[in-house]
């Protein structure tokens, strides 16, 4: 078994010092089957779909999700999203944060084992090795022979396949930015803009080199999540454990043997545990922040478990005050408190989604010399309306205005607007000046579809006039 082993040296003070730079040894995983493991196909599937399919459903006419960052637009779905509904980002972000804070403290970091990138694309990778170079020893002789014929081809196999992955995901991924047929066409043409060219050929080799050689490295050095999930977990979070009551002492038997008779735990020291772990950590040792939760240790102990004759559990999803006390607290204040939390964060962007307005209005008083001029006998102030079409079809909008005194709107003309469209138009608001008894008041203007009347909206400003000795 190769484990990752760091340049050790201990001083005469008796404090060890590690060498954290040293390059780990190849970890190679044994094949495993089990609950867990087909677990993980079943949501990690799912997702792998979702990805590689939403690109290519259009929706109106448009892919279901684009990030058209040229043009400045976001679109899911039937919503489009501007740069000023930046919000919306900030709060599913924070979101997210908090339902992996809820998830963590309930039951570990499973994210990290069932359905990180990550993590699925190092299972397609895995799969890739297993197909052809075969299982742990099969892959430790093919390494250990010299070059030839069979190795150049089981390796030339397993790399083409690899590549090809890597390439999907990539095309994919820009897909989500460039419309997915666009830029296989372009592909296929040799007519695709290099900016796209060159994130392709990027998200490629980024996918060839974290899913196929880096693996392990990233979950345990690169990724923060590793770092500070320590401090979301308590005595009751669900995680994997090893049940150190019932397996020591450890020790090498037959199933035959009486393992009470020769005073050994259910433990066989197989290290069958060991040798199926993505990240090359024995669980054995407690709880570590290199643990990912995929389950596969569970699987394989539980195998050993049935062949030995002995009860299932002895590495499960377990709790550690189950194991020192027998007993899980599962609602506690603080999951309490990150549900609530989380529900109450959802209910609001929930609404504010069903609320939002498909177009805005901004309002922007004249800075000139003067707040206000005369003409005639009316008193006008001079606005800038930028209107921002936010709906998925061109409109054009009618503009009116409302306050305490008789305002009309005069210089307006009404001009249709695409969708995504920001339309800056000047307009001068007016009141005749023997209505007008007040140096400042407010006034309301209110933009509307001429085809929809239920899209509309208003923004309320000030109007500035004239003070009485200037009447």
């Amino acid at each position: 078994m190769t484990k990752n082993k760091h340049d050790e040296t201990e001083n005469d003070t008796g404090i060890r010092y590690v060498n954290l730079y040293e390059a780990d040894e190849k970890v190679y995983m044994r094949r495993i089957t089990g609950f867990y493991q087909r677990l993980r196909r079943y949501t990690g599937i799912p997702l792998l779909l979702g990805f590689l399919l939403m690109p290519w459903l259009v929706i109106d006419g448009r892919p279901a999700m684009l990030f058209d960052l040229p043009e400045r637009r976001f679109h899911v779905l039937w919503l489009s999203f501007g740069p000023q509904d930046g919000m919306y980002l900030a709060w599913l972000l924070i979101m997210a944060a908090f339902l992996l804070f809820t998830v963590t403290v309930l039951v570990g970091r499973v994210w990290c084992g069932f359905t990180c990138p990550q993590t699925v694309w190092t299972q397609m990778f895995i799969w890739a090795e297993f197909l052809c170079e075969g299982d742990r020893n099969k892959r430790m002789k093919l390494d250990a022979q010299r070059w030839g014929p069979n190795k150049l081809a089981r390796k030339g196999a397993k790399h083409g396949i690899w590549l090809a992955i890597a390439l999907v995901t990539a095309l994919t991924f820009v897909g989500y930015f460039v419309p997915i047929r666009e830029l296989l066409v372009g592909l296929a043409t040799i007519d695709i803009h290099p900016a796209a060219a060159f994130w392709v050929f990027f998200f490629t080799a980024a996918t060839y080199m974290n899913a196929g050689f880096m693996r392990e490295q990233v979950c345990k050095y690169m990724c923060p999540y590793a770092r500070f999930q320590s401090v979301m977990y308590d005595k009751d979070t669900l995680t994997v454990f090893y049940n150190y009551v019932r397996g020591e002492p450890r020790g090498p038997r037959k199933p035959t043997d009486d393992r009470h008779e020769k005073g050994l735990g259910d433990c066989i020291d197989c290290s069958w545990c060991v040798q199926v772990c993505p990240v090359d950590i024995d669980i054995r040792d407690g709880l570590q922040a290199d643990c990912i939760d995929c389950g596969l240790c569970v699987d394989a102990c539980n195998a050993v478990m049935d062949r030995m004759n002995y009860p299932r559990g002895l590495i499960s999803f377990t709790t550690e005050d189950a194991i020192e006390n027998g007993h899980t607290r599962v609602f506690r204040p603080r999951l309490l408190g990150y549900g609530a939390l989380l529900v109450l964060m959802f209910g609001v962007f929930a609404y504010s989604l069903s609320e939002r307005l498909p177009v805005g209005l901004d309002v922007l008083r004249d800075r000139g010399m003067r707040l206000y001029r005369i003409s005639g006998n009316e008193v006008e102030n001079v606005y800038t309306l930028k209107i921002n079409n936010k709906d998925r079809e061109t409109h054009v909008y009618s503009l009116s205005v409302r306050g305490d005194y008789p305002f009309e709107v005069e210089g307006y003309r009404a001009l249709p607007v695409e969708e995504g469209e920001v339309l800056t138009v000047p307009v001068r608001v007016a009141v005749p000046r023997e209505s007008l008894d007040e140096v400042k008041t407010s006034v309301t203007l209110r933009i509307e579809a001429r085809d929809n009347p239920e899209i509309f909206t208003e923004h309320t400003t000030t109007f500035i006039g004239p003070t009485p000795r200037d009447l």
